[in-house]
């Protein structure tokens, strides 16, 4: 019965949502402490859909032997194609897509992958990671099956306590379908961390519901809106989710250091406590239940 759900982003197919839970809550609590607030363990769930993209057992050991070659899709292409162009926007040791340089190499998205690897943003991702990366995006926003097991996996997390949505990557997008689908849900608070929510022409115009004329339909369940994003961001492609969404969501911009997408940096961000904090009701919130001030 939790107050708290939160909603991962892409790369955890080999991971659980119970040991996901476990890592995250710790930095969800220090963004709380320093508001001299907590909460606790167990009123915090993890959303967990991982699973559904772990791929079938095959032969060999490790990853599926992906390449460039296997990149066909256009959905795929536009993600990687945007994480180059902002890896190199950020950082001059990473070749921009209109640097002449590489042109030997034949394939765009070989390019791609080429400049990624030699991005501080995506260190330690291998191709094949990439490139599964990409893959589980478009699935998501492409495969009406899968969309409907993992928006399953969000309604069997939420409860009729739950005041606070806490979605991070690609989980910003599931928990915002799921609250766009549920208006019989009242007084939630929605908190998108690293979201590509606004992203056109990959994410934004393919949302269900569609946009329409540019703008985004405003979820009737949802209280507060609070978007935040590290300047460095290379998945948050878009940092102000106000123009599209309305202006009624406030967006703010944190660092988060080296790990500029990780998940629990932002958690531990003063303005994600606060945000937080303003869901479980402030004041209020602090002398009812185990949310207790510290």
């Amino acid at each position: 019965m939790s107050r708290i759900v939160l909603v991962h982003g892409i790369g955890q197919q080999v991971s659980g949502g119970h040991t996901l839970a476990e890592s995250w809550y710790p930095s969800l609590a220090d963004g709380l402490a320093l508001h001299g607030a907590s909460v606790g363990r167990e009123e915090v769930t993890m959303a967990f859909y991982g699973d559904l993209f772990r791929p079938a057992g095959h032969r060999g050991v490790g990853l599926p032997d992906l390449d460039a070659s296997d990149v066909t899709d256009d959905v795929e292409q536009k993600v990687l194609l945007a994480w180059w162009e902002q890896a190199a926007r950020q950082e001059s040791g990473v070749d921009g897509p209109a640097d002449r340089t590489r042109l030997r190499t034949p394939y765009i998205v070989q390019r791609a992958l080429n400049a990624l690897s030699h991005s501080s943003f995506f260190a330690g991702l291998s191709e094949r990671l990439l490139i599964l990366s990409a893959r589980q995006v478009r699935r998501y926003l492409t495969d009406p099956a899968v969309r409907g097991q993992v928006q399953g996996r969000m309604t069997a997390a939420v409860t009729d306590r739950t005041r606070v949505i806490v979605a991070h990557s690609l989980g910003s997008v599931v928990g915002y379908e799921w609250l766009c689908a549920h208006s019989e849900r009242r007084d939630i608070t929605f908190v998108t961390l690293g979201s590509p929510l606004a992203v056109r022409n990959i994410v934004f115009d393919r949302l269900r519901p569609a946009p329409v004329d540019g703008r985004a339909y405003w979820p009737a369940c949802v209280r507060s809106w609070h978007n935040i994003a590290d300047r460095g961001d290379a998945v948050a492609l878009v940092k102000n989710l106000g123009p599209a969404f309305g202006g009624q969501v406030e967006d703010c911009l944190v660092h988060n250091g080296a790990k500029a997408h990780d998940a629990r940096p932002y958690l531990t961000a003063r303005e994600t406590g606060e945000a937080i904090l303003s869901g479980l009701g402030g004041e209020d919130g602090r002398k009812s239940g185990s949310f207790q001030p510290r």
